[in-house]
């Protein structure tokens, strides 16, 4: 969205016909909808502009709830934006930490900077881009404790400021095409200036999951987020709002609960050992985290093969780090005698979990030529080392 089409998003019949769409349905009609619109009299790049808007807040319902349906959006702002029960999560600290000012350096459309504000905390937010910093200000106009600012976060005032959060952009945008960013050097604002800003204020600052470790500061505490199942982001606290005796995290989000495992650093991973009657998937924040020889040890199991995300034990355990299996067999692992044990068993329907293996699970789900009325689960991995293909059935 460039400045004249928000203009003409942000008038009066802009945003009267935004809100009198029909809730977006991927399925419907869109070539009739422009018509119609167009045929009352809306001008072409406004009906183009509504209607982006309006496929972007159907898809940030899975961000933001029904708040949504009242917010303004770029394609990169929700991309990066955080859900908004996690950034709820973050406001909470600086709240706990008797903080009452956050400056919100980067807010992109707002999202952190609206959690912030709705736990009655003083924001000021910026955003380097005019029209990001227009939508964030249009968000946050409920929020009479909050104010944007256009402007780099590097150039904001910090007086009277008690704590900044970050959210450095990691994707570029060029002709159209949104890329991420691989190396965080290319972040903006820059690492060093958002790590910098620790040494006269408590900091938070998100990152993507995957960032290279080297990057975090030494005695920073390393908080990984997964939501759902997914790894959504990693947030690197300094000060006041980091924990003491905390330098890792695996915070897991499912559904309304959530649950932590913290150490003071990387854990040492468990011993290695052979096979035991279930297997555990650790979630994707344990193994960010490295975390896993910490779960290991306070559920009695031990590690498949070294190097690789498996844990195993010979009683069963729930944790909310971790999905349990039942090995009902060893099927053989190479291809063809494992393609004869699935049509000797009937099986049909496969899915295919690996880690230590190349294979492309689709592919060779292809090989197998299954055929059948029974649906099955195999994990093809490596057991102290040795490749073996695991029939097993969630518990």
């Amino acid at each position: 969205m460039d400045r004249a089409e928000l203009v003409e998003l942000l008038s009066a019949d802009g945003l009267r016909l935004l809100d009198s769409l029909p809730e977006w349905d991927s399925k419907a009609d869109i070539v009739r909808t422009v018509a119609e619109l167009r045929r009352a009299g809306h001008p072409p790049s406004l009906v183009a502009t509504v209607l982006s808007q309006s496929k972007l807040r159907a898809r940030a319902r899975a961000k933001f709830g029904e708040f949504a349906s009242r917010m303004l959006f770029t394609e990169t702002g929700l991309e990066q934006a955080t859900r908004l029960k996690v950034a709820a999560l973050h406001a909470g600290r600086f709240a706990r930490a008797g903080i009452g000012h956050v400056a919100d350096l980067g807010c992109g459309i707002g999202g952190d900077a609206l959690a912030l504000a709705a736990v009655d905390l003083e924001v000021t937010a910026a955003d380097a881009d005019e029209v990001t910093a227009a939508i964030a200000a249009y968000n946050l106009t409920p929020f009479p404790k909050a104010r944007v600012l256009h402007s780099s976060a590097e150039d904001v005032a910090l007086a009277g400021v008690g704590g900044a959060w970050l959210d450095p952009a990691r994707r570029t945008t060029a002709g159209g095409t949104t890329t991420r960013l691989a190396d965080a050097a290319d972040y903006s604002p820059g690492l060093d200036f958002a790590f910098g800003l620790a040494d006269a204020l408590p900091v938070g600052v998100k990152l993507g999951p995957g960032t290279d470790r080297r990057v975090i500061p030494a005695g920073a505490e390393a908080q990984w987020i997964s939501v759902d199942g997914d790894v959504v982001e990693l947030v690197v606290w300094l000060g006041a709002v980091s924990r003491p005796g905390i330098g890792r995290a695996a915070l897991v989000i499912r559904g309304d609960g959530a649950a932590e495992l913290t150490a003071p650093r990387d854990s040492e991973d468990a011993p290695v050992g052979p096979l035991g009657d279930y297997l555990y998937e650790p979630d994707g924040t344990v193994i960010r985290a490295r975390l896993i020889g910490e779960l290991a040890r306070a559920n009695g199991a031990w590690m498949l093969s070294e190097g690789i995300a498996y844990l195993t034990a010979d009683t069963a355990f729930e944790s909310p780090f971790a999905r349990g299996f039942r090995v009902i067999e060893r099927l053989p692992a190479d291809e063809r005698q494992l393609r004869q044990a699935l049509a000797a068993r009937g099986i049909g329907t496969l899915e295919i979990k690996k880690r230590g293996v190349d294979v492309d699970p689709a592919a060779l789900r292809t090989r197998l030529k299954l055929r059948g009325e029974a649906s099955a689960t195999i994990v093809l991995t490596r057991e102290e080392g040795r490749h073996v293909a695991l029939l097993v059935e969630r518990i």
